[in-house]
């Protein structure tokens, strides 16, 4: 699992039938503590919960197909938590994007 921030949306009309009603967020990946790291990318969200700003759990590979419904969706990377709080004595990401 990796962290990640949610800093936008994606509208897409025409999906793969294992993706209908599954929403498309860009995430920012977070480094160690905090910080931007690497370009933005589109995840679809396992926990249909998250939205701009907010501060998730990633995986990327097979296991971001095998945390949707339909398992084996053409996806690269899936939310698949959102994060109440992180301790940390240098953590940086709690500036609002």
């Amino acid at each position: 699992m990796l962290l990640g921030r949610v800093i936008g949306t994606v509208v897409a009309t025409q999906k793969t039938p294992g993706l209908t009603g599954v929403p498309l967020l860009v995430v920012q990946a977070l480094d160690r503590v905090g910080a931007d790291t690497g370009v933005p990318f589109v995840a679809t969200d396992a926990t249909r919960m998250a939205g701009p700003g907010t501060l998730v759990l990633y995986e990327s590979g097979r296991e971001a197909a095998m945390a949707l419904e339909e398992t084996f969706v053409p996806v690269d990377h899936a939310i698949i938590g959102i994060v109440d709080a992180v301790t940390r004595t240098d953590w940086q990401a709690d500036k609002t994007p």
